[in-house]
């Protein structure tokens, strides 16, 4: 077995198109600037950048799952806690003599009984993000009239006093949870460099919603704007309860959330240069998917909202010393990761009963080819997406048209060719048998309005 260590940063909710390396800079809405990740670029520069890799499960807890072991979510598993009888990477490793670290604002996932942090030997809670039950008392400084416009229902409202609650105290921009994340993983990597083998799992909540960027990162909304600090959209159609100049702005603090992101990224990435782990490290950086931001009319996730904004994420993978670096536009899901990383370091033996695939060979032997379709989907939602390197294909419960779209010749995913093209997509139905489709029931109405809170 090779003595690698292992590093995975997840970022939630971070849109591919929102790093520069990946949009060559273009802008993605008319009247907002591109995001610039200097960090992320020249992380990307050193690694092999995957442009077509998915989650399957949506969202968050089923994407960790698939992550961590090696598994499908979809069809089998919904938002649901770590099971005792699972395996987990983290589990594998510990068994081999590393030393496993998980460090994360992400609140989910260290709830009463969700149990991910199974197996490892340091865990780490950054507390408050979102609607984590971190304070209990109203904001006393923050009003929350300031934060909503005319049309916010008391339900938002509420979920916005739970932020501003949890977060009104901080001053300083070492204070917000970007700063946190990776200050801690740093820490961490100091006092653990002196084991043999280190695994660290890094979790950034952000740039998930709600957006409230730092002034010195808030330089993508118009300064022209007068309206309430939106830092929570609604579900819905956003022009039902926003106006344009309003989602524009809501635009602006998702891309300087990503920003503030992409900075202490970079700050964690330099210390990795410092402490020495960039010459014997394996690192993984990835979102767990991106974030709808009215692309297709509405704000926020949802089992309806199978477009590239929500399903086409960054994935890059640094081998030691940078060796491979490359862009492929090969199609892997998530669960093929943690085989990948166990047949690098030699434990190959291990995934015989995964779902996922090794794909070390498109690592070291610059394939281009992997998986020939990808398959991505809520557990609740009737709704799949099917696509591969050209083609994307959204199957839609019965009584709504199916959507079939060119990723080549429209990637913002415009014009429906469903009608035009009925071969390609019969050819991509036909790519996953009747066990990954949900038939409709009275059970999972309204489903889409439970998730867009997730």
């Amino acid at each position: 077995m090779d003595k690698y260590n292992i590093i995975v940063v997840v970022l939630d909710s971070f849109r591919q198109d929102h790093i520069s390396f990946y949009n060559k800079g273009e802008r993605v809405f008319k009247n907002v600037a591109a995001c610039k990740t200097p960090n992320l670029d020249k992380f990307a520069k050193e690694s092999i950048v995957f442009y077509n890799a998915y989650p399957a499960g949506l969202p968050t807890i089923p994407v960790r799952t698939e992550l961590m072991t090696g598994q499908f979510t979809l069809p089998y598993k919904p938002w649901s806690p770590m099971y005792p009888t699972e395996i987990t990477m983290a589990e594998i490793l510990k068994h081999e003599g590393y030393t496993n670290g998980l460090i994360t604002d992400t609140y989910h996932l260290f709830k009463p009984g969700m149990n991910f942090h199974k197996s490892f030997d340091s865990f780490i809670w950054i507390r408050g993000q979102e609607y984590d039950a971190f304070n209990s008392a109203p904001p006393r400084k923050k009003k929350v009239e300031n934060y909503v416009n005319e049309n916010y229902t008391e339900q938002w409202k509420k979920l916005i006093a739970q932020f501003l609650a949890n977060t009104e105290d901080f001053k300083n921009e070492e204070d917000w949870f970007p700063a946190k994340v990776f200050s801690e993983a740093i820490k961490w990597l100091k006092n653990n460099k002196v084991h043999e083998k280190v695994f660290l799992w890094v979790d950034s909540f952000d740039p998930h919603e709600p957006w409230d960027p730092p002034e010195r990162f808030d330089v993508y909304t118009n300064k022209n704007y007068k309206g309430r600090r939106l830092i929570l959209p609604m579900g819905g159609e956003a022009k039902s309860w926003a106006s344009e100049e309003e989602i524009d702005y809501i635009r602006g603090l998702y891309a300087g959330e990503a920003s503030f992101v992409d900075h202490w990224f970079g700050v964690f990435y330099e210390e990795l240069k410092e402490l020495g782990f960039l010459e014997n490290s394996i690192i993984v950086v990835l979102a767990d998917h991106g974030h709808p931001l009215a692309d297709h009319g509405k704000f926020l996730k949802g089992g309806d909202r199978l477009y590239n904004e929500l399903i086409k994420v960054p994935f890059m993978v640094r081998l030691p010393s940078g060796e491979k670096a490359r862009e492929t536009k090969a199609i892997v899901q998530f669960p093929d990761l943690l085989p990948t990383i166990l047949e690098f370091i030699g434990l190959g033996n291990n995934v015989y009963s995964m779902h996922g695939r090794s794909f070390l060979n498109v690592l070291l032997n610059e394939l281009n080819e992997f998986r020939k379709y990808a398959i991505s989907g809520y557990y609740e939602a009737v709704d799949r997406c099917i696509r591969d390197q050209e083609w994307s294909y959204i199957q839609r419960p019965e009584g709504q048209s199916d959507e079939l779209y060119n990723l080549v010749k429209d990637p913002k995913e415009t014009k429906n060719l469903v009608d035009e093209n009925p071969d390609e997509a019969k050819r991509l139905a036909s790519a996953f048998g009747t066990y990954f489709k949900k038939i409709e029931s009275k059970v999972i109405k309204g489903i889409q309005g439970k998730y867009e809170l997730l």
